[in-house]
């Protein structure tokens, strides 16, 4: 079964390495924040952080901040930090920080994002996500 996830603002990060979108979804204090700003030490922008709008173009289903966010990352115990970030992303990839993988090699598993299926990760718990969400989306995963 697919996951339907509404267009819209939702409570979530975003970042993007080129285009590349990958939207990090979690409860509050899930570390949705802290794997953005892990991606972002790997190489990626920020797109949006703590609230993303979810919309659709041509060319899939995207992410933007609003207006207000753009650019500010909430490092926690640390503060709002100004980052280098990306207008707008085409999103790849989503990430559940809520639910935990149990399969060492997991099916693959989808999101529909309005018209659109993403490939989705149940990120709980999951060592090395970071690394293993940029290569994802930037070399791909075989199926």
């Amino acid at each position: 079964m697919t996951l339907e996830l509404p267009f819209g603002l939702r409570h979530a990060s975003c970042v993007a390495f080129g285009e590349d979108g990958i939207l990090i979804l979690g409860a509050s204090g899930a570390g949705k924040s802290s794997l953005a700003l892990e991606l972002i030490a790997l190489g990626a922008k920020l797109v949006a952080d703590d609230q993303v709008e979810l919309y659709a173009e041509d060319t899939g289903p995207c992410a933007r901040a609003p207006a207000v966010l753009q650019g500010l990352l909430e490092a926690r115990k640390v503060g709002l930090l100004q980052v280098d970030f990306a207008e707008r992303a085409i999103i790849r990839l989503v990430i559940d920080l809520d639910r935990e993988e149990q399969d060492r090699l997991p099916p693959r598993r989808l999101v529909r994002l309005g018209a659109q299926e993403v490939d989705l990760i149940l990120g709980g718990n999951t060592p090395n996500l970071a690394i293993a969400a940029k290569l994802y989306v930037t070399t791909g995963r075989r199926h």
